[in-house]
């Protein structure tokens, strides 16, 4: 019998970084490795999701999604008047990013896409075909955007750029002059080039005003968004895309086929986010997490001595471990002592050197992973 390969654009490609290393955590094990927050789906949410199981015939939606659902996407950007059918609910922000790769990008088409940034960026880029081209975010820097660095890779080849903000890995924002300088370099590069603004954790923020969207610079953007990070549903998967009606249509068509619709309970529910207790809850989670980002920044800089950088949003922090060695191997020590920690270059090679480390855990498990960690440092001198 002749051994199974997988289809060209599958070879090659395994597990992140992010879970392989999760999955060799020792029981008993904190980590601050996994991107999903700890704290409970919001009660707003979880009551209608019971209200709607008890009451309801839960068959498939549209493939679009609840019409209901898709009215609150567009209304939350005004700046685009976007009408319901530039909106798709998806299983998920992943399942967007993949929807809208997939439908803008063939062969031989470049993507810009920031370095470091989300693992899943350069891997889809490659099941379609097309050619990452990362633009850094400088380590040095603090991981802020660098224009000539941007500009440096785009051209009349560019098709998407993907801009994320909060960022993960770093957790960096981009300001209003780094996204109206993003937009006018892309502009004037004539590529016609589509931006696809990955905002899940946009809502996740600690500056004094919610992080702006790069849609409100630059006509041509594609929207992926979702519910998972801010208001804790990650394993509920609702997600969307918004953006060019002609795109939204090409993906609907992906997305009919990759899984007919999102879960109509999980659609339902989501109705409830925007509610006013909703937003008390968004409000709550964003305190509750500025109190252990700088809770955890207190112990890496006095306990431990080490830099890191001071996130603008999202739960992570990245943290310059470059003077222990190979930071794979710092992540490995950190195993053997019970404490999950992501090894950065996962994201990128402006990242090496660093540990990505997330704040999803309270301050009494913060505190002792830190402790396991500077026991892993001291493990290797």
């Amino acid at each position: 019998m002749k051994q199974f390969q997988p289809p060209p654009f599958l070879r090659g490609i395994e597990k992140s970084m992010i879970r392989k290393i999760s999955d060799r955590a020792k029981p008993g094990s904190i980590s601050l490795g996994l991107g999903e927050p700890d704290l409970p789906t919001p009660d707003v949410i979880r009551r209608e999701a019971a209200r709607v199981i008890a009451e309801g015939q839960n068959g498939y939606t549209l493939q679009a999604g609840l019409p209901a659902l898709r009215e609150r996407v567009a209304g939350d950007y005004p700046h685009m008047s976007l009408s319901p059918e530039q909106v798709v609910i998806t299983a998920g922000s992943q399942e967007a990013l993949y929807l809208v790769l997939m439908t803008l990008v063939e062969p031989g088409d470049e993507v810009l896409i920031p370095n470091p940034g989300f693992i899943a960026y350069p891997v889809i880029t490659r099941m379609t075909g097309g050619r990452a081209m990362p633009y850094e975010l400088p380590a040095k820097n603090d991981f802020g955007f660098d224009l000539d660095s941007f500009k440096r890779q785009l051209s009349a080849r560019t098709k998407v750029v993907i801009c994320i903000s909060p960022s993960n890995p770093t957790g960096r924002a981009l300001t209003k002059d780094d996204l109206r300088a993003m937009a006018d370099a892309v502009t004037a590069s004539g590529s016609d080039a589509f931006i696809v603004s990955d905002e899940i954790y946009r809502e996740l923020y600690y500056t004094p005003e919610r992080p702006a969207s790069i849609s409100e610079f630059y006509p041509r953007t594609i929207v992926v968004n979702g519910l998972s990070k801010s208001m804790r549903m990650t394993g509920w998967r609702i997600g969307w895309l918004a953006g060019e009606e002609a795109v939204m249509r090409t993906a609907l068509v992906l997305h009919g086929y990759v899984v007919t619709c999102a879960s109509s309970v999980s659609q339902k529910a989501a109705l409830a986010a925007w509610t006013d207790e909703a937003a008390v809850a968004r409000d709550e989670m964003r305190a509750i997490f500025h109190r252990r980002r700088d809770h955890l920044l207190g112990l890496l800089r006095n306990e431990l001595g080490l830099r890191c950088v001071t996130p603008d949003g999202a739960f992570y922090t990245m943290v310059d471990v470059g003077r222990y060695g190979d930071e794979l191997r710092v992540a490995e020590a950190g195993l053997e002592q019970g404490v999950v920690t992501i090894p950065a270059s996962a994201f990128g090679s402006e990242s090496e050197g660093f540990l990505r480390i997330s704040f999803c855990a309270d301050e009494a498990k913060l505190s002792e992973g830190v402790r396991r960690l500077g026991e892993a440092l001291k493990s290797l001198g």
